[in-house]
């Protein structure tokens, strides 16, 4: 078992090196990458709300709570398992390798910004199953998950758990959405019935 966890630290750290100081001219952009994650985070389900109201559309509403809703998850797991599991960062445990960007005085593992960039991606897949909204919400979340890496900031296994958190996150948050969208639909249903005296009363009983 030591020898397994020596081994995939020993991988990690390589990869993680490799990905440090390759293309040291594209460090602004994985910076910008990275700083956008918070922006979007909270700009898409405010713009998507807000064109709801606008418009007075209460399916965009709806999507606007789930997205939402889908990041409050996947902040709270991300938040918790960083607590419980109390990794490192990489440029604290190997200062002469890695180059880090900034100081963060929070855990390494899971990559916060992965997770949160892949929820949304997630989230917005789930609600509008069209290429043109995957692909580019899945690149964005994967060139995050790069950033990441890039600036020196998480091991790669911690990007792949951000990205599995997230993801998963925003699938969780969908199932129930649809399970309790469904139990109100059925239970207004079931009153509208009840109260509709032309029906049979035999049929409620």
């Amino acid at each position: 078992m030591n020898t397994f966890k020596i081994s995939a630290q020993n991988t990690d750290i390589t990869w993680l090196k490799q990905i440090n100081h390759s293309n040291t001219g594209f460090k602004p952009v994985s910076v910008f990458l990275s700083e956008s994650t918070k922006p979007i985070l909270v700009a898409v389900p405010v713009v998507i709300g807000g064109i709801g109201l606008l418009t007075k559309d209460d399916n965009l509403l709806y999507d606007a709570v789930y997205i939402a809703g889908s990041t409050a998850v996947n902040y709270v797991i991300t938040t918790s398992l960083k607590v419980m599991i109390n990794r490192p960062r990489p440029y604290d445990t190997y200062p002469q390798d890695i180059i880090n960007y900034q100081i963060r005085d929070d855990a390494s593992m899971p990559s916060g910004h992965t997770s949160g960039a892949f929820a949304t991606a997630t989230a917005l897949s789930l609600k509008y199953p069209k290429w043109y909204v995957i692909a580019p919400s899945y690149l964005w979340a994967a060139s995050v998950g790069y950033s990441r890496m890039h600036l020196g900031m998480h091991y790669p296994s911690d990007v792949l758990a951000g990205a599995i958190i997230g993801a998963g996150s925003a699938w969780l948050t969908w199932k129930d959405n649809e399970w309790f969208h469904d139990k109100y639909e059925i239970r207004n249903f079931r009153i509208l019935k009840k109260n509709d005296l032309s029906l049979v009363p035999e049929y409620w009983e």
